[in-house]
């Protein structure tokens, strides 16, 4: 078997061998499950949607308020100087106010919340979807450019080989100076090609460590990616349904409805009922024959009813009528983005997958190639420079055949992500129990009291920065 199929195999092997002891695919999304900033960030964005929806309903429940006062008059004169005690004065009053008609602003900004927390809830699940697309990218790049610095670190030492042996020929005058340096020159792009390569692994390994929240150990490969739709038709249907970018805006646009109703409403009369009490009492000094202290009580209807404003209930219905615009065009765009990414990734899935094939003939065409290449040169039927060209096409087939894998599982897991099932409930993680939006909404939507809050907001994101890499005197952040 020639050397360079028993390398590139060894290294398919070793792939395959390391699985048992090897992060997967799998722990490296529960990972960024648990840890992923963007993802993290995005939860509290729908949080503050969640409390959006209370900060509505308050709009329509009963308020309570109380005034206390203590007051002296200091001066007096002309029909002020009744005689009369100058005080202190003790003064308190408590009153309770009922919405009872709000032309429907109210009702119109509970719905346009409440629609918005669907919204936001979507485009969680896009975020998700974006965020393992982006893991899984990061995984797989890993993969390949460790590949391919291994393919190049065998060029390099089969080209170190070659050049001994091409030297030592040149020595006993079986070749030409020529050939030598047709052989130094190859090994000296091999050594630039590797070097590169080590670069790009460093750009992989580092973009890795962002994503998913720490360094890459022993890969294992990707497991099988699920079944796909057979033809970019069937794959842009799946995707108009349950696309969360989509469902997102299109909840946005909803919202915006509801926002022009609410605007038409502040042209409507507002009601309201109170129930007052007052106290007073003199705290000192001569009452002129008055009781030192009293109270009253009070109920009463109040309504206001718009006769002009100047224009504004007519401006804020055109801003609401145009932000509802912009929505439903952002619709249509969102709709068009849909549409393309799908059919992109299930075109690239498909021509890397005809790739794999091509690509596999190659390297096992290549590998006989370089055979022969090598067996006739020994006899002198072929030049170094052939022999260098061949091990150069296999290296390249190899290259190929390992960038066409990344791209194949990328691309198709870019359409499970175009299609709305590339999201934790969708992907079986087994890292604990998912994230359930609902609880929050539950806890926080309907609320009535003024003193609760959350705790103390800190990270629950993981920070990637290693001890050696912080300065001196810095504290890490809280986590």
């Amino acid at each position: 078997m020639p050397v360079n199929r028993i390398l590139f195999s060894g290294l398919i092997a070793s792939l395959v061998a390391s699985t048992a002891s090897a992060d997967t695919l799998r722990e490296a999304l529960n990972a960024t499950y648990r840890s992923n900033p963007t993802l993290m960030a995005q939860r509290e964005a729908l949080k503050s949607s969640d409390a959006a929806v209370a900060i509505a309903k308050a709009g329509g429940r009963p308020t309570v308020f109380g005034n206390v006062g203590l007051t002296r008059d200091l001066t007096r004169s002309g029909r002020f100087n009744t005689g009369a005690a100058k005080g202190p004065f003790l003064t308190g009053s408590v009153g309770l106010d009922v919405p009872l008609y709000q032309g429907g602003t109210v009702k119109n900004n509970i719905s346009a919340a409440a629609t918005r927390v669907a919204a936001g809830r979507a485009t969680l699940r896009a975020v998700e979807g974006d965020v393992f697309a982006d893991a899984v990218a990061a995984y797989m790049d890993v993969i390949r450019d460790r590949a391919i610095v291994e393919l190049n670190q065998n060029n390099v030492r089969v080209l170190t080989t070659n050049l001994e042996a091409t030297s030592d020929r040149f020595q006993i005058g079986d070749l030409t100076r020529t050939d030598v340096a047709q052989s130094e020159a190859r090994l000296s792009l091999a050594n630039s090609d590797l070097i590169t390569a080590r670069a790009r692994l460093t750009q992989s390994e580092e973009n890795y460590r962002r994503v998913i929240g720490h360094d890459p150990g022993a890969l294992a490969p990707p497991p099988p990616l699920p079944p796909l739709p057979q033809t970019a038709d069937a794959a842009v249907q799946v995707a108009l349904v349950n696309n969360p970018d989509l469902t997102a805006i299109t909840r946005q646009a909803e919202a915006a409805n509801f926002d022009v109703r609410s605007a038409r409403g502040t042209r409507l009369p507002n009601f309201s009922a109170r129930l007052a009490g007052d106290y007073a009492n003199t705290l000192s000094g001569d009452t002129g024959g008055f009781d030192r202290s009293g109270t009253a009580t009070s109920v009463g209807l109040n309504g206001t009813i718009p006769i002009y404003q100047g224009g504004l209930p007519s401006a804020r219905v055109r801003q609401a009528q145009a932000l509802e615009g912009q929505a439903l065009e952002q619709r249509v765009a969102t709709e068009r983005l849909v549409v393309a990414n799908t059919r992109t990734a299930f075109a690239l899935y498909q021509s890397a997958t005809a790739a794999i094939v091509s690509n596999e003939k190659a390297v096992s065409a290549n590998e006989l190639a370089l055979e022969g290449a090598r067996a006739e040169n020994s006899i002198g039927t072929r030049t170094i420079l052939d022999v260098l060209n061949a091990e150069q096409e296999l290296l390249n087939s190899q290259v190929a055949l390992v960038t066409a894998r990344r791209i194949q599982y990328v691309a198709g897991f870019e359409l499970l992500n175009a299609m709305g099932q590339a999201e934790a409930a969708d992907l079986g993680l087994d890292g604990g129990p998912l994230y359930d939006p609902l609880g929050n909404y539950r806890r926080v939507a309907g609320d009535w009291n003024d003193w609760s809050e959350n705790v103390q907001v800190a990270p629950v994101s993981t920070t990637t920065v290693k001890p050696q890499e912080r300065p001196q005197g810095v504290t890490p952040p809280a986590q």
